[in-house]
C-alpha cells in the first residue's frame, strides 16, 4: 500500500508535533512545490524553520512573534511569512487551520 494519496501528491501519514498540538499532512504539487495543510490546537509553541515559509491562515486566531519583532495578532484569511533558518513563536487561542507554503 502506498504512503501517498493520488499520484504521489498527499502524504497519508500525518506529521504530529508538540504532543498532538499540531497535526499536518505534506502535499507535493505536480510542479514540485511543497506545502503542508494542518491545524494547530490552542497552545503557545515555538517552531523552527528550514525553508522560508508563508503561513496562510484559513480559520482560527493566534498571535505570532517573528524574529526581532513584537507579538502580532492574526486570524483566518490573513497570512505571515517566516524567514528560512529561523524560528517563530505562536500563541493559538482558537484552533488554527493553515496551509504552509514553502518558498
Amino acid at each position: 500500500m502506498s504512503d501517498t494519496l493520488g499520484p504521489g501528491l498527499v502524504q497519508k501519514q500525518a506529521n504530529i508535533y508538540f504532543d498532538g498540538k499540531c497535526v499536518s499532512h505534506a502535499v507535493t504539487l505536480p510542479d514540485g512545490s511543497r506545502k503542508t495543510v494542518g491545524v494547530i490546537f490552542p497552545a503557545q509553541l515555538t517552531f523552527t524553520t528550514g525553508a522560508a515559509e508563508r503561513m496562510e491562515l484559513v480559520a482560527g486566531a493566534c498571535q505570532v512573534r517573528l524574529p526581532g519583532q513584537a507579538w502580532e495578532a492574526f486570524r483566518g484569511g490573513q497570512h505571515f511569512e517566516v524567514p528560512a533558518h529561523s524560528q517563530f513563536d505562536i500563541d493559538v487561542s482558537e484552533a488554527l487551520h493553515y496551509v504552509c507554503h514553502f518558498l
